[in-house]
């Protein structure tokens, strides 16, 4: 698969980890983040992330930041993301279960690498179940 990924600074460690996680599953990354950890404006880094999966050059985005929100906030403006904020096993499997979410976005500051490392391999691995809840997700978009 191909993977976009955006940060700003709060996450930049974090991101780092996860591309040599996906990269050492044969996956390629697209890396859209900053690379160190001078303060810059997240949407510079989630946009371009949205804009890949939105336009099909990824399958899925992975967005970090402080809390996540900003990140999540963001990439939702584009027509057919749905990014999740998460912050435990669960409510990655469900997002992908329920909702067939695109794009993960992870709090940096609220949960540990090993968490976040943990919350990309279930995302990337947790199947859309369909069904009842493709009635649901297609009710999203806007008009």
């Amino acid at each position: 698969m191909t993977i976009a990924i955006g940060n700003d600074h709060a996450a930049t460690d974090y991101k780092f980890e996860i591309i040599k996680q996906l990269e050492a599953q044969g996956h390629t990354v697209i890396n859209f983040g900053t690379n160190d950890t001078t303060s810059m404006d997240y949407p510079d880094a989630i946009h371009p992330t949205a804009t890949a999966v939105e336009t099909g050059k990824a399958d899925f985005g992975i967005i970090l930041c402080g809390s996540g929100n900003g990140a999540q906030m963001t990439a939702n403006k584009h027509k057919g993301i749905r990014a999740a904020l998460c912050w435990n096993n669960e409510l990655v499997a469900l997002t992908r279960q329920h909702n067939d979410a695109n794009i993960l976005a992870i709090p940096a500051r609220f949960v540990s690498l090993q968490q976040a490392l943990g919350f990309v391999d279930i995302f990337l691995n947790t199947a859309f179940e369909g069904g009842r809840h493709s009635t649901r997700v297609d009710k999203i978009p806007c008009a």
